[in-house]
């Protein structure tokens, strides 16, 4: 029985200490990462406006095959909506929401399982003969304190997400 008791305990601990300090955490995030790219923006735009294009270098993607995707609004630029349903990497649809050729796509980013929308964009910066790619994503969890958890981990988390698209886009394009 005393046992019992002091796991019970333990588990009510692990309970305030996961609320109360997602409480005190801060529920806003950033995630940037950035990569050199052997081509020329005026290359590497459309791999980025066109979310048909997405496919060819996302990570996303390419951990779940059979992910389905649905398109619509615009081809490409502002207007462009891509939607994806996947057991894996969850349900999400991003929508292009500025748009200036060759440097710049902004993005919101819509997860229904959490609720949220994050901001994200991909800026495309002439270095010499190569171009300097960087993503960024922001956003805020909301009010729900386990969620700023999630907010905590998010650059570890999508960081590496980000690291390994940028790789594939890199390759895509030095093609």
């Amino acid at each position: 029985m005393r046992a019992l008791k002091w796991l019970g305990g333990g588990v009510l601990l692990l309970a305030l200490v996961l609320v109360g300090g997602g409480w005190l955490l801060g529920s806003d995030f950033k995630v940037t990462r950035s990569l050199l790219v052997n081509a020329p923006p005026e290359k590497i735009y459309p791999l980025v406006a066109d979310p048909r294009e997405w496919k060819q270098w996302s990570v996303w993607n390419q951990r779940d095959p059979a992910m389905a995707i649905t398109y619509s609004g615009a081809p490409s630029g502002v207007g462009a909506v891509w939607a994806w349903r996947s057991a894996t990497e969850g349900d999400g649809r991003m929508s292009f929401t500025r748009a200036e050729a060759p440097g710049l796509l902004a993005y919101d980013l819509y997860f229904p399982d959490f609720g949220t929308t994050s901001r994200g964009e991909l800026r495309l910066v002439p270095e010499g003969n190569a171009t300097r790619v960087s993503w960024t994503m922001e956003g805020n969890m909301g009010r729900n304190p386990l969620f700023s958890w999630i907010a905590l981990f998010a650059d570890g988390m999508v960081g590496k997400d980000f690291e390994a698209g940028l790789a594939g886009l890199k390759a895509v394009a030095e093609k």
